[in-house]
């Protein structure tokens, strides 16, 4: 056995979430087993290290890459049983459940988590703003335990300056987004919490913009979308990481990947409703009206969108985020 090594995220391995004292005793082996194992992870010990399928926590080599002095011996690729897409997002909250918190806005990608996951739940926004409104109503209905943070305007553009140093894309969706995250992971790590749970990448895998229902290849668009979940990863880890924390995806498991693109293309956005299987999961859990409900996205909902536009005329930007957020870096 070898203790000698460092790991950021968890590791799964045939559904169990591996002990320090399990990857000590399998690293001692060899490097094989990890070829199979599920979670969200970067391992690395004194010549090597391995990284998840999917890329969700960031580190030294590509996702889902086995690597051993400088070369890629293998690949990380976890092959669980497939299962119905209800069974496959209850497993996924569930091995991630063990602490944490969940970034909560009432929409039903975070109610959803929220349902099954039965920790703290935070929702961020500008006083008055919609999500710290509707997340208060659905909190209260369905029975969990919810803490509202007011983000005061003069906030703002301070987290917007820290997250537009450290995001990999500067756009004014990436940096608006990066910056509503910022206000949820400080309070997660002033409250002692380490994981965040979260929807993300429950838009691109069952149709959650308004661009499939306008779209004449949903296919093409839903590939695409799905290609760019690692920049976004990569965007939402670096906020995370400003306080300690990490952010855990239960849509982004390999059993949910798998059971949604199970599911056609046409069959995910159908009948102009967005996220129709997601949505009939989560009537399981959830009443009718809140699995059925049409949300903003975070930066609108939370008002963050609104006080950024602002900033950005008022420093002589009447037009232009893009250019006000580029001050910000130069600054």
């Amino acid at each position: 056995m070898t203790d000698d090594f460092s790991l950021t995220g968890w590791i799964e391995r045939n559904g169990r979430v591996m002990t320090r004292a399990d990857i000590a005793d399998a690293l001692s082996e060899g490097y094989g087993w990890l070829r199979e194992c599920g979670g969200e992870f970067y391992l690395s010990w004194d010549d090597g290290c391995a990284r998840d399928w999917m890329g969700i926590i960031q580190g030294g080599c590509g996702p889902g890459e086995i690597v051993v002095d400088g070369t890629v011996i293998g690949t990380v690729h976890p092959d669980p049983p497939a299962l119905p897409l209800a069974d496959a997002i209850e497993t996924a909250v569930r091995l991630r459940n063990t602490e944490g918190v969940v970034a909560f806005s009432g929409g039903v990608d975070s109610a959803l988590i929220a349902a099954i996951a039965d920790l703290p739940c935070v929702t961020v926004g500008l006083e008055g703003s919609h999500d710290l409104l509707h997340a208060a109503r659905v909190a209260e209905e369905i029975g969990i335990d919810h803490t509202s943070v007011i983000v005061s305007p003069d906030e703002v553009e301070p987290a917007l300056k820290a997250v537009a140093e450290i995001i990999p894309r500067m756009s004014p969706v990436d940096a608006s987004i990066a910056a509503t995250l910022f206000f949820v992971a400080r309070w997660a790590g002033e409250n002692g919490h380490r994981r965040i749970l979260a929807g993300q990448g429950a838009d691109e895998l069952f149709g959650g913009y308004a661009r499939y229902l306008e779209t004449d290849d949903i296919e093409a668009l839903f590939r695409q979308d799905f290609e760019g979940l690692r920049i976004q990863g990569a965007r939402d880890q670096a906020v995370a990481g400003l306080f300690g924390c990490t952010l855990s995806c239960p849509y982004l498991d390999v059993r949910v990947v798998r059971a949604a693109h199970a599911i056609p293309a046409a069959e995910r956005v159908f009948g102009g409703v967005r996220k129709r299987p997601l949505r009939l999961v989560a009537r399981h859990y959830l009443p009718a009206e809140i699995a059925c409900h049409e949300k903003k996205a975070m930066q609108y909902g939370s008002g963050i969108w609104k006080v950024i536009r602002r900033c950005a005329r008022n420093n002589g930007y009447k037009n232009s985020v893009q250019g006000y957020i580029n001050q910000l870096t130069r600054a």
